[in-house]
């Protein structure tokens, strides 16, 4: 079986120390990991069609699940709009509002559906089946590709690719890039799949989206080849110094989101669900204020709240306040 590595030494082995300290983390109290009513979201409407004159926008629907449209064309990224973050439905942790703002039933037609890799929370196979008639192009990673088809995705639909892979499609260019992290969705798959953050990149409008990511200098490499950005979708939330290795800390995030070169920064991998030991509130507290220290533009939307590219004004309103105690 192939096993794929990241482009440094990225070490997930946890010290006994580690483990027990974890085991104690996961039974104390004290830090609010979950809101204690429901967050606020914005209903989520599209326009059944769409063309090149469309405003480039972004929708978050929580975690890293989003939706961007630029230059007439519709793609939706890691869209896991399921329940939990599990290969059953009765086990693991629930997302914090059941009912998102739309459902997948009701998302218009889309040109591609694109994954980062085949994690629980970024592969859902409830979603999968949900959407798999909404498009014609599923993008992937290498290996990716047998994991949709084992979900029942016709195989002429699907693509993989490598690192450093690029793709014309539908008028903008789409590049596999490095990540670091890893794969798997069982006991023994551990990096049978490949990994990775997505560049799109259209006449007037480039975004970067960096799925799951340790920091590394693989950031700087993306901004000297692909950069500038006007927008980054960037990983903040579930980490923990313990395995800092494949997650950034919010402060880390900021300084790739300025590796690669970035304007307008939103954070993601958070906002859904309780995967860390971490304030569920804690991601947007810290990464909000270390892009105030570095003069770096955030936008904070709720989940369905549509962001539009290249206009100066943002949504900043720190909604997440209002559930917690």
């Amino acid at each position: 079986m192939t096993k794929y590595e990241n482009q440094i030494p990225t070490s997930m082995n946890m010290s006994l120390r580690a483990m027990l300290s974890m085991l104690r983390d996961s039974l104390k109290g004290g830090q609010e990991r979950r809101p204690w009513s429901h967050i606020p979201m914005v209903k989520s409407e599209f326009d059944e069609k769409l063309n090149a004159a469309h405003h480039p926008q972004v929708t978050w629907f929580g975690h890293s699940a989003f939706l961007l449209e630029v230059e007439g064309t519709r793609l939706l990224f890691d869209p896991m709009l399921g329940n939990r973050p599990s290969p059953v439905s009765w086990v693991g942790t629930k997302r914090y509002n059941v009912n998102l703002p739309v459902q997948p039933e009701d998302l218009p037609l889309l040109d591609a559906i694109i994954l980062s890799h085949d994690h629980y929370d970024h592969l859902d196979y409830s979603s999968i089946r949900r959407l798999m008639n909404k498009t014609d192009r599923f993008i992937v990673p290498i290996g990716v590709r047998r994991r949709l088809i084992q979900m029942g995705v016709p195989s002429h639909k699907i693509t993989e690719h490598g690192w450093w892979d690029e793709l014309q499609f539908k008028g903008l260019t789409l590049a596999c890039t490095p990540a670091r992290h890893f794969s798997g969705r069982g006991l023994f798959d551990r990096n049978s799949t490949l990994w990775c953050s997505w560049v799109i990149s259209g006449d007037e409008t480039k975004v970067f989206f960096s799925g799951d990511s340790g920091y590394g200098p693989h950031f700087k490499e993306i901004g000297d080849k692909y950069g500038p950005f006007d927008l980054t979708m960037m990983e903040c939330g579930q980490y923990d110094e313990r395995w800092a290795n494949i997650h950034m800390m919010p402060e880390e995030t900021v300084q790739a989101h300025l590796d690669v070169k970035g304007k307008l920064l939103i954070p993601i991998h958070w906002g859904a669900f309780t995967l860390a030991y971490h304030a569920w509130t804690d991601p947007v507290e810290r990464i909000t204020q270390a892009a105030s220290s570095a003069n770096v533009d955030i936008a904070t939307p709720k989940i369905g709240e549509k962001v539009q590219i290249h206009t100066g004004v943002y949504p900043t309103e720190p909604w997440w306040r209002s559930s917690i105690r």
